[in-house]
């Protein structure tokens, strides 16, 4: 750690908290006046390596000093904005940047399939601005930021969705419904967070924490963690908040889509743990008796209903969209635990699924893009005419599901321990039989890849097609790290407990 903390020059590591910030959002606006879209794809990749750098940067500065506070303006909290870094938020830092970089690499052949020329310029623009956004809500210091940022994410991400139209009209409705729905969670959120000003007279967190924790919580503070709760989880597709997600990620552009997946779920999981644990307090009773009734209840049931849904899909995005709903439900089961073990086997499924979800969407992109398959049965013979992404999504999909040698077995080991501390061995039950019907839905899929013949235009086969580089080179580094990271799981692992440490104290 002290030797990441030093790698960054002193000025470089000094400013880095509101650089890794600052810099997406001046490139957004430079990207959006190219004359063309790979030149604002240039940027946007650069800028994404910029992001990167700086993440490992500020990962090696919190594993040197526990804490890095950044005082924006030079105003100190509370009075002033704080960017703030711990051991919780910085491996979503850490993963921003990396989904962020092999994202973009993924970008370039999809998105000129997909966006018209004219528009390629604007929408890595816009890209830019989600992208700004998600690390804005990971690094806020305050309350009222994590809303601003949320919200520049949010209609961002609005934009890049609704600019699938050109190959799917339905991207349009997506979006809108996704806009409503954003826009009321948004609503709860910033009204959650009005109450606690009410009660605490501040907006910085750590303020917060430190008021409510000397004056006690009344029914003001109770009606601010009903609306917040609300409000992130819709935004994190917390069952049964989670209607904009499948039609969402189903008719998005395929490179919006593998990035959304691996990213803005996980950003809003962390803000939801954020305010649970370091503002209200675990031990409080109203927040106590949440974790069980709510979050494990509710994941349990995202866990059973999202996957009988995925059995049932033709579309084989809305099929990954609706696991992904349910794998937020092993992530919510993994909070509602209200332990340290519970929690970071959640932070590690979250880590582990951004891993899976991505090699899915870019495989599922890459058929799409040589072969304009999007239907389970259009999979039909892809083992054979394009074996390289057909084994990165395999190896994905199985991961999925938590066969061993795999990251998914690793996140779902975890969590069964932790079940078992606590002696729920209904969430040990509902986690087998979540995974059962997990390799259902992904059974179909590989059946149709690897069983099926290729489909014969004119009495013709397809002839076997590479995925362009570009495309290919992402999708296996992400196939392959669902492997690595099974015999090497000690750096995910211990990210997870450090984070899951930091906000619960052992507990």
């Amino acid at each position: 750690m002290d030797m990441l903390a030093s790698f960054l020059p002193a000025g470089v590591a000094h400013h880095a908290p509101v650089l890794i910030v600052v810099v997406p959002l001046i490139a957004a606006a430079v990207a959006a006046f190219m004359p063309r879209g790979v030149m604002a794809w240039s940027v946007a990749l650069a800028t994404s390596v910029i992001v990167a750098i700086l993440a490992f940067g500020l990962l090696g500065q919190v594993g040197a000093h526990g804490v890095v506070s950044y005082d924006v303006g030079g105003w100190a909290p509370p009075h002033g904005i704080e960017i703030r870094l711990d051991r919780l938020n910085v491996p979503i830092l850490l993963l921003l940047g990396v989904l962020g970089v092999l994202s973009l690499i993924y970008a370039l052949p999809s998105v000129a399939d997909e966006i018209a020329k004219k528009q390629q310029a604007l929408f890595y623009s816009a890209f830019l601005v989600c992208f700004s956004g998600l690390i804005g809500v990971t690094i806020a210091g305050d309350a009222f930021n994590v809303f601003v940022f949320l919200e520049i994410s949010s209609i961002a991400t609005y934009t890049i969705i609704a600019m699938g139209v050109g190959k799917d009209r339905r991207a349009l409705t997506a979006s809108y419904n996704y806009l409503v729905l954003g826009t009321i969670g948004a609503t709860f959120f910033v009204i959650g967070v009005g109450f606690l000003y009410m009660a605490t007279g501040t907006l910085n967190m750590a303020d917060m924490a430190a008021v409510l924790e000397q004056n006690g919580h009344n029914r003001v503070t109770q009606a601010a963690f009903a609306f917040i709760v609300v409000g992130l989880g819709l935004k994190a597709a917390m069952f049964p908040l989670h209607v904009w997600l499948p039609n969402a990620y189903a008719f998005a552009p395929n490179f919006v889509t593998a990035f959304l997946a691996s990213t803005a779920t996980k950003v809003a999981f962390y803000a939801l743990v954020r305010f649970v644990f370091s503002i209200f307090h675990p031990d409080v009773a109203f927040v106590s008796m949440s974790f069980t009734w709510l979050f494990a209840v509710v994941g349990v049931i995202a866990m059973m209903v999202a996957s009988v849904q995925a059995v049932f899909q033709t579309d084989a995005r809305r099929l990954l969209a609706y696991s992904s709903v349910a794998q937020v439900g092993y992530m919510m089961l993994g909070l509602g635990m209200g332990t340290a073990a519970g929690l970071s086997a959640g932070l590690l499924h979250l880590m582990n699924h951004a891993l899976m979800k991505g090699a899915l969407f870019m495989a599922l992109g890459a058929f799409a893009l040589n072969f304009g398959v999007r239907r389970v049965k259009d999979l039909a013979g892809l083992g054979k005419t394009m074996p390289a992404s057909a084994m990165a999504f395999t190896v994905a999909g199985l991961s999925l599901v938590g066969v061993p040698l795999t990251v998914g077995f690793t996140s779902k080991w975890y969590l069964v321990t932790a079940a078992l501390e606590r002696g729920w061995w209904w969430a040990v039950a509902a986690l087998m039989i979540s995974s059962l019907l997990a390799l259902a839905y992904v059974a179909r899929l590989l059946a149709a890849i690897w069983m099926e013949n290729p489909p014969s235009h004119h009495g013709e086969v397809a002839q076997r097609r590479l995925a362009p580089w570009m495309v290919l080179v992402p999708m296996l580094i992400l196939a392959a790290a669902n492997v690595y990271f099974f015999f090497h799981a000690d750096p995910l692992v211990g990210l997870a407990q450090a984070a899951a440490d930091a906000v619960m104290g052992g507990r």
